[in-house]
């Protein structure tokens, strides 16, 4: 049972782990410009002692979830949101979605102060939304994890562990696979099992939660626990606003009815193809003012984000008309492969979406749903026609995780 507060989890919920990081922080006199739902700050942070290795660490493993490092985050201490939680930023081994292979991924876990529960701290994995495709949009790498840190706090005030993955490719050298929902699934994943190796305390029960890519990535996690990690328990995974299935951009490019979010969004995917893919040709996709503005979205500096501003002006509905039909056609067999779902879900899931999304189209989301209901899976189903991309109202949302712990049966609207 988690300690107290059920409104400030409720606001939790609703603003930090969904959004993750959309609550405007200010940070010195530094601006913020949204990138696809996310706001970037000065990464800058005065350091509070020295980078230590964490005494409680083990290092003794070698598959997936193994901690490779595990240091202390003196650049967190100086927040006021990072009192009464222990920090650690791990380095972990993960499996890339696509061929299996072994990977190695970043992240940062939280357990709170104190003495834990019968059975220790049970566990929420957070995925982030989007960010940016390069090495600094690691939020383990932020001095309050791009605003993310607030939640963070809530969290272990209210007596959860907290699994908070970079995703492969951000935080740390790699090819960040933007979309790519399995891969960012199996770091959610191997982020758990990096908190319970780094921390002593921790149940082996837990959630995954997310918004957009976050909620890929938490629905995909769903779908790999079972057979990837039969040791941890997951109880159940909440979706907002996921991006499932975002084969649908291709046609749109075609037509040049992409929305404006739509126009990044799909910079962001055809550019972190072109670095798995060297096949794949950018200039196929890239026309007019998209091939002046083409590296803008990608970083999470500061300057970078003065940047993104103008390219967010600047871009068209048709700067991504595919320039052949074999080019539309190899984008969509690409994104096609990453789309939800995969297979069976392991624990129920909670979906909400919004009719007026312009970021992801309901339509894509409903057949996404519509799938996995015909494999068999557990789903509560939300559909709110008049919202866009962030839910409004999230009693049931907090409703439905609190019920998971208590072993509570969930609706299933499939």
């Amino acid at each position: 049972m988690i300690r107290g507060r059920p409104k400030r989890l409720l606001l939790i919920i609703c603003l930090g782990i969904f959004v993750a990081i959309q609550v405007v922080v200010a940070i010195k006199a530094r601006p913020y410009v949204p990138f696809l739902g996310a706001y970037l700050y000065d990464q800058a942070a005065p350091f509070d002692g020295p980078i230590e290795p964490v005494a409680t660490a083990d290092l003794t493993g070698s598959g997936p979830g193994s901690v490779v490092t595990a240091t202390t985050m003196p650049f967190l201490s100086r927040n006021w949101e990072a009192r009464g939680l222990e920090a650690a930023r791990v380095v972990y081994r993960s499996t890339s979605g696509d061929d299996g292979r072994p990977t190695l991924v970043s992240g940062s876990v939280f357990v709170p102060k104190g003495k834990a529960p019968a059975g220790g701290w049970p566990v929420v994995s957070m995925g982030h939304g989007t960010l940016g495709v390069d090495i600094s949009c690691g939020p383990s790498l932020s001095q309050n994890l791009f605003g993310a840190l607030m939640y963070v706090q809530e969290l272990t005030s209210l007596g959860y562990a907290v699994a908070y993955a970079d995703f492969q490719g951000l935080g740390m050298k790699g090819i960040h696979p933007y979309t790519d929902s399995r891969t960012a699934g199996l770091n959610m994943i191997d982020a758990v099992r990096a908190l319970r190796k780094t921390f002593p305390d921790v149940s082996d029960r837990w959630v995954a939660v997310g918004h957009s890519q976050g909620g890929g990535a938490a629905w995909a996690a769903n779908e790999q626990a079972g057979r990837y990690a039969p040791e941890l328990r997951m109880i159940g995974a909440l979706a907002a606003s996921p991006g499932a299935d975002l084969s649908g951009l291709v046609e749109k490019a075609e037509a040049g009815t992409l929305t404006r979010p739509q126009r990044t969004l799909l910079l962001a995917i055809i550019e972190t193809l072109a670095r798995l893919h060297p096949d794949l040709d950018r200039d196929d996709f890239r026309n007019s003012a998209a091939v002046s503005y083409w590296n803008a979205p990608s970083e999470c500096t500061a300057d970078a984000a003065y940047r993104r501003a103008t390219v967010l002006g600047q871009i068209g509905p048709r700067d991504f008309t595919p320039k052949t039909p074999e080019a539309a056609d190899r984008l969509q067999e690409l994104l096609s492969q990453w789309a939800l779902p995969q297979q069976p879900l392991t624990a129920p899931l909670y979906v909400w979406y919004g009719g007026e999304d312009p970021f992801i189209d309901a339509a894509w989301t409903k057949e996404a749903v519509a799938r996995s209901c015909a494999m068999g899976s557990v789903i509560t189903i939300v559909f709110a026609p008049e919202r866009g991309h962030l839910p409004p109202d999230v009693d049931e949302l907090v409703k439905w995780v609190g019920d998971r712990f208590e072993g509570r049966p969930p609706v299933n609207d499939c």
